[in-house]
């Protein structure tokens, strides 16, 4: 998935029905969606997102920060 990917555009938190965030691939963690609204983070796994509300996990205040500064460093993307 990339940031342009027209799929980003369709695709809603579970939760909330809000935008999601692609987060590229870190050294620690693989692809995800992000929601900084409810600070929920979806894994997507080979290519397709996990949006089942059970598969979103809750992020810290710290890590919540942290993924702020990845999704405003992502081109095209704003928080």
């Amino acid at each position: 998935m990339t940031p342009d990917d027209p799929l980003l555009r369709i695709l809603a938190c579970p939760l909330d029905k809000g935008p999601l965030h692609l987060l590229a691939p870190d050294g620690a963690e693989g692809e995800a969606l992000y929601n900084p609204r409810l600070r929920r983070r979806y894994p997507v796994t080979d290519g397709i997102p996990q949006l089942l509300p059970s598969s979103g996990e809750q992020v810290s205040e710290e890590e919540h920060a942290q993924l702020l500064t990845r999704v405003s460093e992502a081109p095209g993307t704003a928080p």
